[in-house]
């Protein structure tokens, strides 16, 4: 297998919202923002080839659905499909993805699986030929949304998806499709049914760590569901994956992809990071 860490769009949003109850004395440690508090954030995936024969595309980023006004609300900045263009520059088309695996449905991660936004013109999905695979349990916490995160979702990509007739509800460890190669882990403090892949060495962390500076295991989000629990799940997830020599993926910590858990003095931080995954495995 080949693994690369393909970057999408990238969004500035507000770093107090990013940390919860965390105060700003705290918080400014570890990030920097701008002039309206907002800090940035990548939305990357992660392409692997030769998975069980196929092109997988783990997560695809906030993408560049939103009409103008939305764009500009959620701060999305760059023009244009960047994860299409990532993986043009890795010379693949996005008839070339055989399998899109996505941890959860909030559109800064699965936005990137609709086409631009054109005025008059209705989104399709921009993978036409992938099989989609998404966590049975978070698909009925998507479809079926609490008021707190209705917004989080974009009904019209669940429409696609299952006309397309090529999306799969996964609650098992494996799926037929990538074999052993993948293995899948759930949390739920962040949304429902929150899908973690492992691949290799590496283990997404999604939004249970969205970045290195939620490593600290008492920080949450304001977008968590169930901040207590998930502070338990990741804790039990750090130490799970420590003593497994996995690696960490990250899909918005704006500077690296990829790092290696640290253990000291009862605390967990990251060594080892890696700019931009490009390997053989």
């Amino acid at each position: 297998m080949k693994l690369y860490s393909v970057e999408g769009n990238r969004q500035k949003l507000d770093a107090g919202a990013m940390f919860g109850n965390a105060p700003k004395a705290l918080w400014s440690r570890w990030v920097d923002v701008d002039e309206h508090n907002r800090m940035e954030l990548a939305c990357r995936g992660l392409l692997v080839t030769g998975l069980n024969g196929k092109n997988v595309l783990f997560e695809t980023g906030v993408g560049d659905f939103f009409e103008p006004k939305m764009k500009q609300r959620f701060g999305v900045y760059e023009e244009g499909h960047v994860l299409l263009k990532s993986l043009a520059d890795l010379g693949f088309s996005p008839e070339d993805i055989d399998v899109v695996v996505l941890s959860h449905l909030h559109f800064d991660h699965a936005g990137g699986l609709l086409t631009s936004w054109q005025e008059g013109v209705a989104p399709e999905l921009a993978f036409p030929n992938a099989e989609y695979l998404v966590g049975k349990t978070h698909w009925e916490r998507a479809t079926h949304p609490h008021p707190r995160d209705r917004a989080s979702f974009i009904p019209v990509l669940h429409d696609l998806l299952i006309e397309s007739g090529r999306l799969h509800l996964v609650d098992t460890e494996h799926h037929e499709l990538l074999g052993d190669a993948v293995r899948f882990e759930f949390s739920e403090g962040h949304t429902i049914g929150l899908m973690h892949s492992i691949v290799g060495n590496l283990v997404f962390a999604t939004d249970l760590i969205p970045g290195s500076a939620w490593i600290h295991v008492p920080i949450s989000m304001g977008y968590d569901r169930f901040p207590e629990q998930l502070i338990d799940e990741k804790s039990l997830f750090l130490k799970r994956h420590l003593e497994a020599g996995h690696r960490l993926f990250f899909t918005h910590d704006p500077d690296f992809p990829v790092a290696d858990i640290a253990f000291d003095n009862n605390k967990y931080s990251v060594k080892n990071t890696t700019k931009q995954l490009k390997e053989e495995v």
